[in-house]
């Protein structure tokens, strides 16, 4: 069996359901509101601007020629850390499908078979996890049940694995898959902060030692205006990455930490790896986790919402006398039962004729009529 040509290819990040923006044919994700990411870029930008344009040669000449170079290390290690975290998945967790759903409330109708009235889905189920019982949360608008550590962002309106916060300073939740790289971006800030706020007191010191205060003052304006602005940002830059180094030691996530669900249950399985460096290691220097959203998958769409079935866009193989056009294959309501994967209704992708589901590929047992 074949499709029939008149079905269109689309990328997977097109049906996606969450409030986030996919730029660069889904290369790029980023949250719905990203302006203070654009104001995060401005300072980080601006003032490293300045530093370079009126304290670098003065220092470079009367200090040492390494100041430019260590900055610019610096800066470019800062913007490649925050690009990175602000583009990257944080860990989104696909929705579930229609057909997942209709098994769940099946299930949950057997369950509730003997009772009279309709109740809710449960909201947890228990699980097993190294020999420790784990009560997973049920998400009612993704329609799935949560794997441990994972929460739903009612910003991004996406369950995260893994999931910090969402951060709007680097425009993107903060989950397993991007988190290594916004506590690089915030260790790299704060030492970026630091060296021009030292640079530009120790420019404004020397200028004092030789012209006076006052006439250094009228001077170098732009020295002072980063000495107020490194001043005020490292405190809160220092602290949080102090406060980030404490939970990476710990294995733990910020949100964690907040709720107290770590602490509090001891019925919860410790994630800790056996030290703080063994923790750090795992998470900054351990294999990167794969996407669950595969965005530029490339799956088949209908030609109009009005198609009738699956036996209307399929077309017999079999080779045909010249001249002859292939005919429909006639359905039939002989029902067997296939593994295989599925993606989201009303759309395939290319290949075998096989279903895939756009998230895991995972491999499900169902009826459908052939």
């Amino acid at each position: 069996m074949c499709w029939d040509s008149r079905e269109q290819s689309i990328r997977n990040w097109t049906t996606f359901k969450g409030r986030n923006n996919f730029y660069c044919d889904g290369r790029i994700m980023m949250a719905k509101d990203i302006y203070v990411f654009y104001f995060t870029l401005f300072l980080i930008c601006g003032t490293s601007g300045l530093f370079f344009a009126f304290d670098c040669r003065f220092l470079s000449v009367n200090v040492s020629a390494l100041i430019p170079a260590v900055a610019a290390v610096l800066l470019f290690f800062t913007l490649s850390n925050l690009l990175r975290a602000a583009f990257t998945d944080p860990g989104v967790l696909p929705r579930a499908t229609p057909d997942e759903i209709l098994v769940l409330e099946r299930q949950h109708a057997a369950a509730q078979s003997a009772e009279l009235g309709y109740k809710p889905p449960p909201r947890t189920k228990e699980l097993t996890i190294n020999g420790v019982q784990v009560k997973l949360k049920y998400c009612f608008t993704c329609r799935i049940f949560r794997p441990p550590r994972a929460s739903h962002c009612s910003l991004c309106d996406n369950c995260i694995e893994n999931f910090d916060h969402h951060c709007p300073w680097v425009g993107n939740c903060v989950g397993k898959r991007n988190y290594r790289f916004f506590y690089l971006f915030i260790v790299s800030l704060s030492a970026l902060t630091g060296f021009i706020f030292v640079c530009a007191v120790l420019n404004i010191t020397l200028q004092t030692r030789s012209n006076g205060f006052l006439q250094t003052l009228k001077a170098s304006p732009v020295s002072i205006a980063e000495v107020c602005i490194c001043f005020f940002s490292v405190w809160s830059v220092v602290g949080l990455s102090g406060f980030h180094s404490y939970l990476l030691g710990r294995s733990r996530t910020t949100n964690e930490d907040i709720k107290g669900s770590r602490s509090s249950d001891s019925s919860n399985p410790s994630y800790s790896r056996g030290g703080c460096l063994s923790n750090c290691c795992h998470t900054l220097c351990g294999p990167f986790p794969p996407s669950l959203l595969n965005p530029r998958e490339l799956l088949l769409t209908p030609p109009s919402s009005n198609a009738v079935g699956r036996q209307s866009r399929l077309i017999d193989p079999q080779p045909r006398p010249t001249g002859t056009q292939p005919q429909p294959l006639p359905p039939t309501t002989d029902t067997q039962t296939t593994t295989h994967t599925r993606p989201p209704t009303g759309q395939f992708v290319l290949g075998g004729g096989d279903y895939f589901r756009w998230n895991q590929g995972t491999p499900v047992a169902q009826s459908t009529t052939i």
